[in-house]
């Protein structure tokens, strides 16, 4: 996913469509010097985890 996309889903207050490993998620936040998001599993919201973007994918 590229980085200004993640940004946008991030701020958005509507909910996207993003997978990470086939899994649905949330963006909590995303580091743009480093290139990852913050994320949760929507199955496991307490399980937060940073991931690279390009893992991330929006359907």
């Amino acid at each position: 996913m590229y980085k200004q996309r993640a940004i946008e889903i991030a701020n958005s207050p509507v909910m996207a469509n993003v997978k990470y490993q086939g899994m649905p998620i949330y963006i909590q936040h995303v580091d743009e010097r480093n290139e990852t998001a913050r994320i949760y599993l929507l199955a496991q919201p307490e399980n937060e985890m940073d991931v690279p973007l390009d893992s991330l994918r929006e359907e």
